[in-house]
């Protein structure tokens, strides 16, 4: 057995590390266009996240003397990376989303104790081309060395379509047929066929998903929020509604075939739409039995599939011991994300929350309760950030986190959601790592994404 090169370990939060492991494929080396094709490859296969490097699972890869593009087992453009000097960072990257989003991976523009680790959870943070509530306002896409990277990519294609006109070698030639299938307009089409099988698009991914880098096969159980908070810039106006079970079962077929082959890749589900968890207990349930018969989410791989939901206050005091005890039993390893927002009754009344702070206080007490009870059931709670908030909000913020309960089997993160009117982010960092400081649970700072 080879041993394992330094090299070939990846640094992991917690001082971890995973291997990177690739399938014994030779790779095809076309000199004559300056192009190297790496076909099935095999990325990180560990348990937890990934670190700098967030190509795991399957999938294929062409090198060039500037760039490497990676694609999914659909043949998908997944990831760019520049191989040159004037590339940011060379751990930094490009990432395409299936909502067809292009996300600039950034190593954030401090180290040390205020490095995106100590405030996302994570090595990287991702820098999105659409208005958001990121506290580092870096402006990527308006780096003309990012933006080339974009304008390689459709150059690509001529290089390929010249190759397969002057032979590929056998392993190549379906591969190349593949990402040829999946042009710009395509992959725009193919994300409107995904909005289209769910019933929109996904405007809000849970704090949660990160364990999974936002990769989650979206299944809508529901529609609307119970609530209609007027601090909120991503959910909908739409009264709250269960989805039939007809159109769950017809939801999870469409999206076998959307997925296709690379739906091995994916080990995250989140159950949409805003507030999932008031949908009930027949619903949820009904919706996981079917998709992990159906979907298989994680079932070739070593690791727990993971279920994201976002749910509400009120549908969470009313959520039976029954329901957790059906999760816990699921297979999945289960996140439900509550919008607690305040605990100060005046910051509720300023954003139009219809919930009283007694409310508040009793959910956060059962989610620990909840933390503790169930292995495989982790709650997570969100309290808003922003210096135009009423006075009491932060200090009621900090005397509920410096004296709550420490978390249960190291479960129970509360995540920090600047608003969108917030003030200045430099002060608003100041005041996170102030309560981070002072907390007794995980605290990290909620970065609003779509799919």
């Amino acid at each position: 057995m080879r041993r394992k090169k330094k090299e070939d370990l990846l640094p992991q939060s917690g001082n971890l590390y995973v291997i990177r492991r690739e399938a014994n494929k030779p790779m095809a080396v076309y000199p004559q266009h300056q192009i190297t094709i790496n076909g099935e490859k095999k990325g990180l296969q560990a348990k937890g996240k990934p670190g700098f490097d967030l190509r795991y699972g399957k999938y294929s890869e062409i090198i060039t003397p500037e760039y490497e593009f990676a694609f999914n087992l659909n043949g998908e453009i997944k990831f760019i990376k520049g191989r040159t000097m004037e590339w940011p960072h060379p751990f930094e990257q490009l990432k395409r989303t299936d909502g067809n989003d292009w996300v600039y991976y950034s190593c954030g523009k401090e180290g040390g104790e205020r490095g995106v680790i100590f405030w996302l959870g994570e090595y990287y943070l991702p820098c999105l081309p659409y208005p958001n509530n990121s506290l580092d306002r870096a402006e990527y896409f308006s780096n003309p060395v990012v933006m080339k990277a974009l304008g390689a990519w459709s150059m690509l294609f001529g290089t390929l379509y010249e190759l397969q006109a002057n032979g590929l070698q056998p392993g190549d030639k379906d591969l190349v047929e593949r990402i040829l299938a999946h042009d710009d307009n395509t992959l725009y089409q193919r994300s409107k066929r995904l909005q289209e099988i769910i019933g929109g698009r996904v405007s809000v991914l849970p704090p949660d998903t990160r364990h999974v880098d936002y990769e989650v096969v979206p299944l809508s159980i529901s529609q609307g929020c119970l609530y209609h908070c007027d601090f909120c810039c991503v959910k909908s106006s739409n009264k709250f509604q269960v989805r039939e079970k007809e159109d769950i079962l017809k939801q999870i077929k469409s999206l076998k075939e959307f997925f296709g082959r690379n739906l091995e890749n994916y080990r995250g589900l989140f159950l949409g739409d805003h507030d999932a968890l008031a949908a009930g207990e027949e619903a949820i349930t009904f919706a996981v039995k079917e998709a992990k018969e159906v979907l298989d989410i994680g079932g070739s791989g070593a690791q727990q599939p993971l279920l994201f939901f976002f749910g509400s206050v009120g549908a969470f005091l009313k959520s039976k011991p029954t329901l957790m005890d059906a999760l816990n039993r699921s297979g999945f390893r289960v996140y439900i994300n509550l919008g607690f927002e305040s605990v100060d009754p005046e910051t509720l009344k300023f954003i139009k929350k219809p919930i009283t702070r007694e409310k508040v206080l009793e959910a956060f007490e059962k989610m620990h309760a909840v933390n503790a009870r169930y292995e495989n059931v982790e709650v997570t709670g969100n309290f808003l950030m922003g210096e135009r908030l009423p006075q009491g909000h932060f200090p009621a913020l900090e005397d509920l986190l410096k004296n709550a309960p420490g978390p249960s089997r190291g479960k129970g993160a509360v995540y920090l959601s600047p608003l969108k009117n917030r003030g200045e982010d430099e002060q608003l960092l100041d005041r996170y790592f102030d309560l981070k400081s002072i907390s007794r649970l995980p605290v990290f700072v909620y970065l609003i994404q779509r799919l």
